[in-house]
């Protein structure tokens, strides 16, 4: 793997650990653009709106992690944007990743979330059908079984995984109290625009 791989490790990483008293279990909140690895027996946090997080774990080891991402392109460009671009990066970093920490990728299986459509200013350019489209596409052709889904619809989600057994607890926000994860996203879909992706890698087997 070469430098640049290694410093998307460090630099995509969650770090907003706390003790998620309800679970009392250590706990990772996974925000836009970043993912978490882990072998330990720990829940990972995540609220998705028309981005997409991948759930991925070795069924075997209990090794598994979690990303959220968006591809956030203008839908004018069929070809491999920068910002579709970012999605495989997401997805590969976080592959990589558990590869790195002894997961098998002939063991790995995934279960994908988000893709709702709760942004009025991306409903046009259907970013949340595209996220998911994408999702199960890249999965399909890293021949990753998909083991449960909750995609598209027009609800924000709160996600909680849990790698070491697989299990996950999905939330609909019917009601959003704030307009947190809305910034958020917004935020995040303006620096996928403006900034290149950093460095490109690939699986490996």
């Amino acid at each position: 793997m070469n430098g640049t791989a290694e410093l998307g490790f460090v630099e995509h990483l969650a770090g907003n650990r706390y003790f998620d008293r309800q679970f009392e279990v250590e706990a990772v909140k996974v925000l836009p653009g970043e993912y978490y690895v882990t072998a330990s027996n720990m829940v990972l946090v995540t609220v998705l709106g028309s981005c997409v997080s991948a759930c991925v774990r070795d069924r075997e080891k209990g090794v598994g992690g979690m990303n959220h991402f968006m591809l956030a392109d203008s839908g004018d460009n069929g070809a491999l944007s920068a910002s579709a671009r970012y999605g495989t990066y997401a997805m590969e970093i976080l592959i990589n990743h558990l590869l790195k920490i002894g997961a098998r990728k002939s063991a790995l299986e995934a279960k994908v979330f988000g893709g709702g459509r709760v942004m009025a200013s991306l409903t046009s350019s259907q970013v949340g059908e595209r996220n998911a489209r994408f999702v199960m596409d890249f999965l399909a052709t890293e021949g990753i079984p998909v083991a449960a889904q909750d995609l598209l619809d027009v609800y924000p989600r709160k996600v909680y995984y849990f790698p070491d057994t697989g299990r996950v607890l999905v939330k609909k926000l019917v009601r959003m109290h704030n307009d947190t994860l809305m910034r958020r996203e917004k935020e995040y879909a303006a620096r996928l625009v403006e900034a290149p992706v950093a460095g490109e890698i690939e699986l490996f087997t």
